[in-house]
């Protein structure tokens, strides 16, 4: 199978936050399937048949005056995307207890080791978002549980789940390439409870979790909130990122009207992860 076509955004955006998280998401629902975050904004990518001219059109906040936002585009060729990510990526320790890395960085001495190709999906645990997950899952006690990972991107997290016991899993992401990418670092991982889907939300109906852990982004998880309360078991428990600190009463408020209490979150760079139980 021939290696497809992209074509390559560059973002230059200022302020950079909250604008390069509401470009990335108008970006996805525009047909962009991956996004890199940058020093000064963001890169995303499109395969060519699914691009035209006039594909930012639609993309609101780049008329909205309260922004800057410039950019350059091009056709990427070939792109050898283990080389891309391999020039940077470096292994990560999480509390001591929870190393991220490649295939090619030596074993570690902790007592979860993760091995993780990402290519193009989203979660190596660089992110702070997908960092503070690892944390609260460390604190968990998942023995014989089921687990949610939605929005799995690399299924990092689902991977570090059944490592600390947990017996069903579902990893789920509506983006092809994670859903592909998830299944190999499965294997990677020699993961037996693991079930990776590729859809959204609409996959959980009449499902249920004693876990539920979704990264994904603020508009996403207070649309979906009600699917996640319905899914999740008594005495459950909720662990959502993918949103900053001033977004935590908006969700807070969401998950009170769902019975759902707010427990503690973890904060890194104005991100947060925040854990809720029933």
């Amino acid at each position: 199978m021939s290696t497809p076509v992209y074509i390559g955004y560059y973002f230059n955006v200022t302020p950079k936050e909250p604008a390069s998280e509401i470009l990335t998401a108008e970006l996805g629902f525009a047909g962009f399937e991956s996004f890199v975050d940058t020093e000064n904004g963001v890169t995303a990518y499109i395969q060519k048949p699914d691009w035209n001219e006039n594909i930012l059109e639609d993309i609101l906040i780049l008329k909205n005056e309260d922004f800057s936002i410039e950019y350059t585009y091009e056709e990427i060729e070939q792109v050898n995307w283990n080389e891309e990510w391999e020039k940077n990526f470096e292994a990560i320790v999480v509390d001591g207890k929870c190393t991220v890395r490649a295939p090619f960085h030596e074993k570690p001495n902790t007592q979860y080791d993760i091995i993780i190709e990402p290519k193009m999906s989203f979660g190596t645990g660089h992110h702070e978002t997908t960092h503070m997950m690892i944390q609260h899952i460390l604190q968990l006690d998942l023995e014989g549980k089921s687990v949610l990972d939605m929005g799995c991107g690399t299924g990092v997290l689902a991977i570090l789940a059944e490592m600390k016991g947990a017996t069903q899993l579902d990893a789920i992401d509506i983006d092809n390439w994670c859903y592909i990418n998830t299944l190999e670092n499965i294997d990677r991982n020699n993961r037996k409870y693991i079930s990776a889907h590729e859809g959204d939300v609409k996959l959980l109906e009449e499902k249920k979790y004693d876990v539920i852990i979704a990264n994904i982004n603020r508009n996403i998880l207070l649309n979906d909130m009600a699917q996640y309360a319905t899914c999740l078991n008594k005495n459950g428990t909720l662990l959502l990122s993918g949103f900053y600190s001033d977004d935590i009463p908006l969700i807070t408020d969401s998950c009170n009207a769902l019975g759902l209490k707010f427990v503690e979150n973890f904060e890194k760079n104005n991100w947060v992860a925040v854990k809720f139980v029933n």
